[in-house]
């Protein structure tokens, strides 16, 4: 019965510790920004059609450079043939509108070493790719795959708090988000053609839990060493 208690305590203790660990390396966010397409209605036109998007991002870092993360984006995306000044597109006339939701992993690397619990205002360019899937409403539900890239800037703003500004390009494997297929006019025909895309741009604001416990001088000191190494070369 001693042994059980102490298999007992062992193993709850251990289921504990384990994400706590796992914990100390996450970070949470929320996202807000914009979304907007890409395709045969706009094959070139960039922020165009802006709509409202939101997501929740969670990210596990393996080192201040290096990070996997997953995100949950909702958006919506719509062009109208009648916006362009285009004799084929007016004569055309095409429309539409629809709401998508994404689930993606995307690998990320910093361009300089960061960590949300580093000093105020350390910050670092970023740049993201991965894969994901997203699920569209379009005359029924639609899901498709879709390759995420991802560029940006991470700045810390308050102790565990930081704030991320960044441009997201969705490269799908479908060509009827817009109800067209290769149905553009031949003088505009662009890289785009094949499948359409979405994007998302916005900001978010993430924070890490348990904080308290990564404060290590030593880390800290190795990486101010380093920076002051690299500043005198």
């Amino acid at each position: 019965m001693l042994l059980m208690k102490r298999y007992f305590w062992l193993v709850f203790l251990s289921a504990l510790v384990i994400p706590l660990n796992a914990q100390k390396n996450s970070d949470y966010g929320v996202f807000g920004g914009v979304s907007y397409y890409m395709g045969d209605i706009n094959p070139e036109t960039f922020f165009y059609g802006l709509s409202p998007a939101l997501g929740l991002v969670y990210r596990y870092n393996f080192h201040p450079r290096h990070a996997l993360r997953t995100n949950i984006f909702y958006g919506r995306i719509r062009a109208n043939d009648l916006d362009f000044n285009n004799d084929f597109q007016q004569t055309r006339a095409e429309s539409f509108r629809s709401s998508l939701l994404e689930w993606a992993v995307q690998f990320e690397f910093n361009f300089l070493p960061y960590t949300t619990t580093g000093k105020w205002w350390d910050y670092s360019p970023y740049f993201a790719v991965g894969a994901g899937v997203c699920l569209l409403s379009r005359e029924g539900l639609v899901i498709t795959p879709v390759i995420p890239v991802s560029v940006g800037v991470k700045v810390n703003i308050y102790k565990n708090l930081g704030l991320e500004l960044e441009y997201g390009a969705r490269k799908t494997f479908y060509d009827n988000f817009d109800g067209l297929t290769d149905n553009i006019d031949p003088d505009h025909y662009t890289w785009t053609h094949n499948n359409d895309w979405y994007m998302f741009t916005g900001v978010t604001f993430t924070w890490k839990m348990f904080h308290n416990m990564l404060s290590c001088p030593a880390y800290n000191e190795y990486w101010d060493d380093k920076n002051k190494k690299r500043k005198r070369r």
